[in-house]
């Protein structure tokens, strides 16, 4: 979506005067030990560079930049934005799927829960995971309609038949789909969002290729993969997030939209704070282990985190999670990524992780803090330990 230039100016204006704080990592969060860019073996130079830059504006708005090294925060600075008086000039209706809203975006009600969006569908893989890992579905190779038998879906079509769990992890459902197009009328994300059985409206859509052969990115099949995972689990994909992961991972707080028929939103629903985020992954940084528990298979972060679709022989898709750089299928930086500057980024050679939130949905920023890592931290980088 891009604004007036006058919604542009205004946007940057506000991110030049935000407010920053830079968080007491001993008091915020008690699992992450504190550090500093030159303990890290990092150009403190090029970290104030960066800050100095988001301070004016330069990346748009900017929520949290939060920086982990071996394990300890380097950076940890929330940029306090005005919303209110941002999206003044934009539609207020209070929905949860109207990004202009405050109490919805960025932020779940004035909570440090920020809105993930499709960060979403990557922790949405993680819990596929590890049901998969439990012997609750018995391969990615099963049958997506095999799980959802209570929904009318039009046989006719052989290759609707055919789609296979992985065809939907791997985003080559093969289901026609547009979400590129931002015209709300034409958007296929936005018409489902708008919805009353989401599940029934994906289901609905034609096919328009052989699954498994062409990469198309669908929010609707990370949606599918939710509703395989609570038929087979028989519990809602949220309550299963807090017995299998969340727990283990000590998140206690987060929010996770509901559709009209109750199902969890699992292509972009999900709120988290910025350090539970991290969380995630750290997760995936170390296998799927967390603090000597195994909770997710290493076979199923292994999947996850390489490139089962090859893009361009550097950059590729995982299982619901982006590989920005990678090299003889060698994965450098994997990455969860979401609507308006959701950034989950981790470079595991270098034991590094970036996450930024914010929310520049109205106007493209100079910069996009989806490169920072690449291309400002992992050169600055000045030890390997």
């Amino acid at each position: 979506m891009v604004a007036s230039i006058l919604g542009a100016c205004l946007i940057l204006l506000m991110a030049c005067s935000s407010e920053v704080d830079q968080f007491d990592n001993n008091t915020q969060n008690s699992f992450w030990e504190a550090s500093d860019a030159k303990s890290a073996g990092i150009d403190p130079k090029v970290i104030d560079s960066i800050h100095q830059e988001i301070t004016e504006g330069v990346y748009g708005l900017i929520d949290h930049f939060l920086l982990i090294r071996n394990g300890k925060v380097v950076v940890d600075y929330n940029y306090q934005q005005d919303y209110q008086s941002i999206m003044q000039q934009y539609d207020t209706t209070n929905h949860q799927y109207n990004y202009d809203h405050t109490a919805w975006h960025p932020y779940y009600q004035n909570t440090d829960l920020h809105t993930l969006q499709s960060v979403t569908k990557s922790i949405t893989s993680i819990l596929m995971g590890i049901a998969v890992d439990e012997g609750l579905i018995g391969s990615v190779d099963s049958s997506m309609l095999s799980y959802l038998q209570a929904y009318q879906v039009d046989t006719t079509d052989d290759r609707k038949q055919s789609i296979r769990i992985h065809d939907l992890l791997t985003m080559r459902s093969g289901i026609e789909w547009d979400e590129e197009n931002y015209d709300e009328a034409n958007n296929s994300c936005i018409l489902m969002e708008a919805s009353h059985d989401w599940v029934q409206f994906i289901l609905d859509h034609p096919m328009d290729t052989i699954p498994g052969t062409r990469f198309e990115y669908n929010s609707g099949a990370s949606v599918l993969l939710g509703k395989i995972v609570r038929e087979a689990t028989g519990k809602r994909i949220d309550y299963w997030a807090e017995e299998k992961l969340f727990g283990p991972l000590g998140i206690e707080d987060y929010y996770w939209k509901l559709t009209p028929t109750g199902e969890v939103d699992t292509e972009g629903g999900l709120y988290l704070s910025t350090h539970d985020l991290a969380k995630i992954g750290y997760l995936m940084l170390n296998n799927g282990k967390w603090e000597g528990q195994q909770v997710v298979s290493q076979a199923w972060v292994r999947k996850s985190l390489s490139p089962q679709v090859d893009f361009d022989g550097q950059s590729g898709y995982g299982y619901q999670w982006w590989i920005p750089s990678h090299h003889d299928d060698n994965t450098k930086i994997f990455a969860g990524n979401g609507y308006g500057g959701q950034f989950l980024m981790v470079a595991p050679e270098y034991q590094t992780m970036v996450v930024f939130n914010g929310w520049n949905i109205h106007a493209r920023p100079q910069k996009s803090s989806w490169l920072v890592l690449r291309d400002r931290i992992i050169p600055a980088i000045t030890t390997t330990d």
